[in-house]
């Protein structure tokens, strides 16, 4: 029987075995790695709107990447300038979504300490074990760029022997192919090791995309410790076909201006952590994450000028926390007590050398005030530090410093095993980017700290076949960080206008409903719907809308069984109408709303599956990012892959 996403990740939190979808669900689908926490063993103990795609779901799905996956869910909203895709949730436009959208693997940050956005394509998904979604601000546990959401992918483990050969092919001159094995080497011991190599073509002319990744683990696990050490090896190169004018895009949107553009990343990582439970039912943790990025690019703007360029990024983070179980007469409860320090040295060819150190101490308490009735506060402090030195707006050096604060406080109440209310309140940050200051007005010292206070409730109502899940929210944020390509541009810089600058209040108000039912035993339908006001609130802008921020999204979709071995997935993905990126003034047209359709065939028998995957059946032509000043970037036409793993 299929398994909803919903009612599997949901429906086994109330302990109600009537749900004959949640008494398939395993121990590990409901430990929720988001929460920070050894002792918050389901969703229902954090107020807020989680989503979890298990494995099951992924493969029905036959998505081939993160972002075909994520497309449309749980209000996700993409971006590419076919280099990159950007998600973002809760009302962000396209150049923002990447500093406001935390994406972790394993608790660990994807997004980068600079403006370039997290590589999404160093995700396999035949390595993911599932992936989590929380919508809405998550500032006190994960601090910096928490403010729209978080995505936690969780990757396969060495629990026990087992590995997965996969390869595919496709149009596009796509292919790949990836391998993962896992074995314990003791009682105590297990290591695992991957490989993959992705390439494709791409839907536009000189846009080649290769992707490669290596990544090796070694655990140890006890009764009374974990230790964990990884290091990973990712390269990739792509082709930059550059932007269209609208009359290019209208006539031939796969065409490129240039066959020269290119952009070539190089990331080595290593990360370590150990933990240990005492006697006292205490337990401490601490991991330690360093990173090393080297980007080599080529750009060449409108204008014919090209510009070369060569990154360089060493960072080193570490985290570390206590924690302790409480056990009242009202139910079990824990506290947790947390530090995080990063420091990120980045270089941009001879112009551009900085330093960023960033410093938080945060806690939480989970406490039952009764048997149905949860409450949970907390607090974070931050403080960063920036030394920059440019030939734009910092010639001689200048040290800034910032701090930052959030609070929580959240109330969780089940009345009984089929409904869950939530209640939370949070206020959230973001810090200008290590290079963000770089490129500011010349009035602008230093960029604020970019600051926002998030109210949302929910409810959850689950019963046999079907579930239902509604959530509101409201989003005010000052001095957001954006790029104002009106704003006049640093001296020395050679542009005529453009900068980094704090931008007027604004406020997001929306919410998110999902529904889905089965029909039959093998037939499940579900719909879900996302709404967002996003506007100006106080400045010359006052009323206007949000530019590339669409008020209406959702997805429907169907999961049909024909037989044990053979299965089908179909979905739509609708997003509205909204005004191009940049136009915050709202004076020119919108972008006309899209639909895209999506389906999957899948056949499993015993440890072999062979999946069908079809994006954009209609070959519906959209844009997946468009500009005020006139560049469009086209979003993919139809794609097909075919897919076969075995596992062992």
């Amino acid at each position: 029987m299929n398994k909803s996403l919903l009612a599997v990740a949901v429906a086994s939190l109330f302990s109600h075995t009537s749900f004959s979808y949640a008494q398939e669900a395993t121990a590990d689908e409901t430990v929720v790695i988001t929460a920070k926490s050894d002792n918050v063993n389901s969703i229902s103990d954090i107020p807020a709107n989680i989503v979890v795609i298990d494995q099951d779901d992924i493969k029905r799905s036959g998505a081939s990447s993160l972002t075909s996956l994520l497309r449309g869910r749980a209000g996700i909203q993409v971006s590419d300038t076919n280099s990159g895709a950007s998600l973002s949730m809760r009302g962000f436009s396209g150049s923002q979504a990447m500093h406001n959208t935390l994406i972790l693997v394993d608790g660990r940050k994807l997004n980068k300490p600079d403006l370039s956005a997290p590589q999404l394509s160093s995700i396999l998904l035949s390595q993911v074990e599932r992936i989590e979604i929380l919508s809405g601000s998550a500032g006190v546990l994960y601090g910096d760029q928490a403010v729209g959401g978080v995505i936690n992918i969780i990757t396969k483990k060495s629990t026990k022997s087992h590995g997965e050969v996969s390869g595919s092919v496709g149009n596009n001159n796509s292919y790949a192919g990836s391998v993962f094995a896992s074995t314990p080497l003791n009682e105590n011991w297990g290591m695992s090791v991957s490989a993959s190599q992705d390439n494709n073509d791409n839907y536009r002319v000189h846009n080649k995309r290769e992707t490669g990744n290596v990544l090796a683990r070694l655990d140890f696990n006890q009764q009374d410790k974990k230790f964990y050490a990884e290091a990973s090896y990712y390269d990739n190169y792509r082709q930059y076909a550059g932007a269209l004018t609208e009359q290019q895009y209208n006539e031939n949107p796969k065409q490129a201006l240039n066959d020269t553009d290119y952009g070539h990343e190089i990331t080595s990582a290593f990360r370590a952590g150990y933990q240990q439970s005492f006697a006292s039912d205490w337990s401490a943790k601490g991991d330690i994450i360093f990173s090393d990025t080297g980007i080599d690019s080529l750009v060449t703007y409108s204008s014919g000028y090209a510009s070369a360029t060569a990154i360089e990024s060493n960072l080193l983070e570490l985290q570390l926390a206590v924690e302790k179980p409480l056990d009242t007469d009202n139910g079990a409860g824990n506290f947790l007590l947390g530090t995080d320090f990063s420091s990120n040295d980045y270089s941009r060819g001879t112009s551009v050398s900085n330093t960023q150190e960033l410093l938080s101490v945060y806690s939480q308490l989970n406490y039952p005030l009764v048997e149905s009735t949860t409450l949970i506060v907390g607090g974070r402090y931050s403080k960063v530090e920036d030394q920059i030195q440019n030939t734009t707006t910092y010639s001689d050096g200048e040290t800034l410093k910032e701090d930052a604060s959030s609070v929580e406080l959240g109330i969780n109440f089940k009345p009984n095993q089929h409904v869950r209310f939530y209640f939370r309140g949070e206020s959230n940050f973001r810090f200008a980017k290590v290079d963000e200051q770089n490129y500011t007005p010349d009035d602008v010292d230093s960029l604020k700290p970019q600051r926002g206070v998030s109210l949302e409730a929910g409810a959850d109502y689950l019963i046999d076949g079907y579930s239902v899940k509604v959530d509101i929210y409201h989003l005010k944020l000052k001095d957001e960080i954006i790029y104002d390509p009106s704003a006049s541009a640093p001296s020395g810089s050679g542009a005529s206008s453009g900068a980094n600058v704090n931008a007027d209040e604004s406020e997001r108000l929306g919410g998110s409903l999902y529904v889905d039912k089965y029909l039959t035993d093998s037939i499940l339908v579900g719909a879900e719907y996302s709404y967002v006001d996003a506007e100006f609130v106080s400045g010359d802008k006052k009323g206007k809308q949000l530019s590339w921020v669409a008020k209406h999204s959702g997805r429907g979709f169907m999961n049909y069984e024909f037989t044990a071995n053979w299965s089908a997935m179909l979905e739509g993905i609708y997003v509205g109408d909204k005004y191009k990126d940049g136009d915050d003034s709202n004076t020119q047209d919108k972008l006309d709303a899209y639909w895209l359709s999506n389906m999957a065939i899948n056949y499993i028998q015993d440890a072999f599956s062979v999946n069908l995957r079809v994006d954009n059946v209609l070959d519906e032509r959209y844009a997946d990012s468009a500009f005020s000043y006139g560049s469009y970037y086209p979003g993919s036409g139809r794609e097909y892959k075919l897919t076969a793993a075995y596992q062992f």
